[in-house]
């Protein structure tokens, strides 16, 4: 599965990737644009531009013929927002490369922005707020990232908010992709059979033919560069959000580094045997041995120049148990960065996350992006064994340095959200 990089003329780099297996393929495109690129008026741009993307273009007109178009090729689409990468795909069988392709570069390069579709999908995106509100496991991250890279895009919410998303205009779009829909700010991989299709052989050659007469006369520029984040941690940051809950949610976490850093296989192995499944020390402390959680896990989230290592967990709304469980799992934090970490663990969670990729990779989309964003974020290709070989290769004493660097009082970042009020959860650092 070695993929074959190509970059043409206009910037736009073409990741082929056959994984000589079934006669389908998932047409990826990734374009470095997400929240983090936008500013207070116009936060919600990016992921609202997403929703516009299969709403019409010059050949194909509005969403319905969009649908019929590739549900018709039996085929399947949808795309998604991040702070810092937006994401466009199609998946189908080989035999429709040539018009999966089509669809995506009218798509890309002649979306109409009817006005009246722009006002009908401003209330579908007030409804996804308005659920996501009602969804406190999932907006406790986002009031976390707030908490954490206050003063920064990075701390925006990626959907927006209801008032400033329902300003927004046609200029709005133009002007947001004008600043970063470029393709030498893009990436376009297509993986699955490629080599494996009915009738004739469809070569690499062929498939970048059919790329280049698509997208080769998009003309490049120059992209907006983002807001780095600069901040220093010299003290805790606690923050409770009210609200009438069954349950508490909470992040805990810390700052870590950017995407490039070497110590990302040994911060993936450290995040693994804190939270890391069933079989994670904060999983069998906190929910096994002390019933504090129903659910508990730690996550990485990584930037350019800055990152996070989160644990969450929904517990009790009693502020004595909401205690029990965050000294729990800053204990946990502490063993770690005291050396009290064993082999047996560190083993196990290599193995997991090895485990995790390999099985992630029986699916084109899952190598298309795991390919596209290591070229997007960081020029690089780099397979699934190297990334292997690099996580076999942490050893305790990195993950022990690593953990006494980051878990520190003064950097420690806390975000709970239920029905309490202020001074009714106190954290002993």
């Amino acid at each position: 599965m070695k993929p074959h990089l190509t970059t043409l003329s206009n910037g736009l780099r073409v990741l082929l990737v056959d994984t000589k297996t079934y006669p389908t393929l998932t047409a990826l495109l990734l374009v470095g644009a997400g929240s983090r690129y936008e500013n207070k008026d116009n936060n919600g741009i990016a992921h609202f531009l997403e929703h516009m993307f299969y709403k019409g273009s010059v050949k194909y007109r509005d969403p319905e013929i969009i649908s019929q178009t590739i549900e018709g090729m039996g085929g399947y689409w949808n795309a998604f927002t991040s702070k810092d990468y937006t994401g466009y795909f199609i998946k189908a069988s080989t035999d429709h490369f040539e018009k999966m392709t089509d669809i995506l570069a009218d798509l890309l390069l002649h979306s109409l922005f009817k006005t009246e579709e722009i006002t009908k999908e401003k209330g579908v995106i007030v409804e996804e707020i308005n659920m996501y509100e009602d969804m406190p496991q999932r907006k406790i991250g986002d009031i976390f990232e707030k908490v954490m890279y206050d003063g920064n895009p990075l701390g925006f919410e990626i959907a927006g908010s209801k008032e400033i998303v329902n300003k927004f205009t046609r200029n709005t779009f133009v002007d947001y992709m004008q600043s970063l829909y470029y393709p030498n700010n893009t990436v376009l991989v297509v993986a699955g059979g490629l080599n494996r299709i009915k009738n004739k052989e469809l070569r690499i050659k062929n498939y970048l033919e059919v790329i280049e007469k698509k997208l080769g006369g998009w003309k490049k520029g120059e992209k907006k560069q983002f807001e780095l984040f600069t901040k220093t941690f010299t003290k805790p940051q606690i923050y409770i959000h009210h609200k009438k809950t069954e349950q508490a949610h909470y992040c805990l976490g810390y700052p870590t580094f950017g995407i490039g850093d070497e110590r990302r296989p040994a911060l993936k192995v450290l995040a693994t045997i804190l939270g890391g499944g069933a079989s994670s020390r904060l999983f069998q402390e906190v929910r096994e041995k002390r019933g504090l959680c129903y659910y508990i896990s730690t996550s990485l989230e990584q930037f350019y120049e800055t990152g996070n290592i989160v644990t969450q967990a929904g517990v009790a709304k009693d502020p004595s148990k909401v205690k029990d469980a965050v000294q729990a799992t800053i204990k946990e934090h502490l063993k770690i960065a005291g050396g009290q970490v064993r082999e047996a663990d560190i083993a196990r969670s290599k193995e997991m996350l090895r485990g995790r990729l390999l099985l992630s990779l029986e699916d084109s989309f899952n190598i298309a992006h795991l390919y596209g964003l290591g070229q997007l974020h960081e020029n690089k290709i780099e397979s699934p064994e190297e990334r292997i070989a690099k996580i076999m290769r942490v050893t305790k004493d990195e993950i022990v340095r690593l953990a006494r660097e980051l878990f520190t009082g003064e950097k420690l970042n806390f975000a709970i959200i239920g029905p309490f009020a202020d001074g009714d959860i106190h954290i002993d650092l």
